[in-house]
């Protein structure tokens, strides 16, 4: 599959640059829509898991909701300073948790395909 090959520190910095951008994104033109913060997060987790390369293909399901958490601040709803950012960024993980296990699920099943073809290729190869 050609793209390109990211280590799990890559990948890691991969999801969380475009996360962290797609909230700012969000909050400038959509006022901070976290729905569609979820729709486009699916996406980017989805090309997180494709774009690891084969070593370090266990890393991609552990950075996918780490991604989700630390791009969800620009979106979170809150007043108030630092606490209020905090609490509503609690709030947008307990209310688009559906997004974030989808997401999680979808990397997690690719990851799990591409690590058993790439056993398999290792034992044909030996």
């Amino acid at each position: 599959m050609p793209g390109p090959r990211l280590t799990g520190l890559g990948g890691g910095l991969f999801c969380v640059t475009v996360m962290v951008l797609l909230g700012f994104l969000d909050q400038l033109l959509f006022g901070g829509s976290l729905t569609l913060y979820g729709v486009l997060f699916v996406p980017v987790a989805v090309l997180t898991a494709l774009w690891v390369r084969g070593g370090d293909l266990l890393t991609a399901p552990v950075v996918v909701p780490i991604a989700f958490a630390v791009g969800l601040f620009p979106v979170a709803d809150g007043s108030g300073g630092l606490l209020g950012r905090l609490m509503g960024l609690v709030t947008g993980l307990a209310t688009q948790a559906g997004w974030l296990y989808g997401g999680t699920l979808i990397a997690g099943v690719i990851v799990l395909v591409r690590r058993v073809r790439w056993v398999r290729s290792r034992r044909r190869r030996s």
